[in-house]
């Protein structure tokens, strides 16, 4: 039976993991799969090497305590794709773990993905350098990612943003307030730190503060915090003294409808905007990192966006408020509109919908349609070891 090799490092990867193997076996009942990833991909039968949470890391600083652990998840991971030697190596998003991955098994002659480009056009453009021979296939997410690195040589295929078969935007308000008790006049707002431990470190005790502020202005306001899975001990733990007692959902249905039945949100950057546009809940961004981070950040940056949404829109659709600025202050004074003025909230809204559209892949296909496509299409090429034999 031909082996598929995924490695997800983190709770995105994992849900674009998931469908990828749905999508593959739907087309090739005779694969089989073997790699990282979390539960999401477990539910489809995957068994996981090792925990993937023990890739969810992220910033310079952070990682540094965890450099000699994550070299040796790199050892024991490149060992296991030498011993299976699979037909297809395929390896979602978090470059700092898997292009190391691909590093190492070009030698080996598997034919090898990358899944999520790597976001070089935001910061460290130099890094494109050290690209080619590191897979065979580069399937991007957004739409202007491929001429960016076709300017570098370096073949891509968009492929469309896995967010919009999230099912965000399929979320039952009614459902989620008759499960929770939820009073008619209560304003649930949408809590989202992260899915490392590192951003919920950071963004809970600022979010608490916040809801001290946000208390007194917005009467009924229920604080309703998102998790990824792996992180409900953290949340529960950084959540207990806060002003108000929140609502703590997982990842998946619940989520959604919790986003239904949302006035507003609060979230950190990435797939978490796109997921609550998605559903039509206006937002803002608040991100906060260690300091030294921040700052070798800012000098390698080159966006001057962190939400997606604003760099499609090439403005700031959605408010941000990243580092000095992620204050409970200011947070509660961008967020406070959004709760008490429904035009304000319905402004944002009107602007998701053609930034959206925009994600959407050439051809109709689903955007895991049009990545398994292109995986098979690999698939069906010889082995660069076979080649040269």
């Amino acid at each position: 039976m031909p082996t598929v090799y995924l490695i997800a490092g983190e709770a995105s990867g994992d849900a674009l993991g998931s469908r990828l193997i749905a999508g593959l076996r739907r087309r090739r009942p005779d694969l089989r799969f073997a790699g990282i990833g979390g539960p999401l991909m477990e539910a489809q039968g995957f068994a996981s090497l090792f925990p993937m949470h023990d890739l969810a890391l992220m910033g310079l600083v952070e990682i540094l305590p965890r450099l000699f652990a994550l070299r040796r998840r790199l050892r024991q991971t490149t060992a296991d794709i030498a011993a299976r030697r699979p037909d297809l190596l395929v390896t979602i998003d978090s470059p700092g773990f898997t292009l190391r991955v691909l590093k190492e098994a070009a030698a080996l002659g598997v034919r090898r993905a990358h899944y999520v480009a790597p976001q070089v056009w935001a910061w460290r453009e130099g890094r494109v350098r050290h690209y080619p021979g590191l897979w065979d296939a580069l399937l991007c997410l957004l739409p202007f990612e491929p001429e960016f690195f076709a300017r570098h040589g370096l073949p891509a295929r968009f492929v469309g943003h896995s967010v919009l078969e999230s099912g965000a935007d399929r979320g039952d308000a009614a459902r989620f307030r008759r499960r929770h008790g939820i009073a008619a006049d209560a304003v649930p707002l949408i809590l989202m730190p992260g899915s490392r431990g590192t951003e919920t470190r950071h963004l809970l005790p600022i979010l608490g503060t916040t809801l001290g502020i946000l208390k007194d202005q917005v009467p009924g306001l229920l604080p309703v915090v998102a998790v990824a899975s792996g992180m409900e001990d953290q949340v529960r733990a950084g959540t207990v003294a806060w002003p108000l007692c929140p609502l703590i959902v997982a990842d998946g249905a619940e989520k959604y409808d919790a986003f239904a039945a949302a006035a507003a949100a609060i979230t950190k950057s990435g797939t978490s905007t796109l997921e609550l546009a998605l559903a039509g809940v206006p937002m803002v961004v608040a991100y906060r990192v260690n300091p030294v981070t921040a700052w070798l950040v800012r000098r390698l940056v080159k966006v001057r966006y962190a939400s997606i949404l604003n760099l499609i829109a090439g403005r700031e659709v959605i408010p941000e408020r990243v580092q000095e600025a992620c204050t409970p202050e200011t947070l509660a004074a961008t967020v406070a509109p959004l709760l008490r003025d429904p035009a304000a909230a319905q402004a944002q809204r009107d602007a998701f919908a053609p930034l959206l559209t925009r994600l959407h892949p050439p051809g109709g296909l689903p955007p895991s349609e049009a990545a398994v496509e292109v995986l098979l299409d690999l698939l069906d090429q010889p082995r660069s070891d076979q080649r040269v034999a």
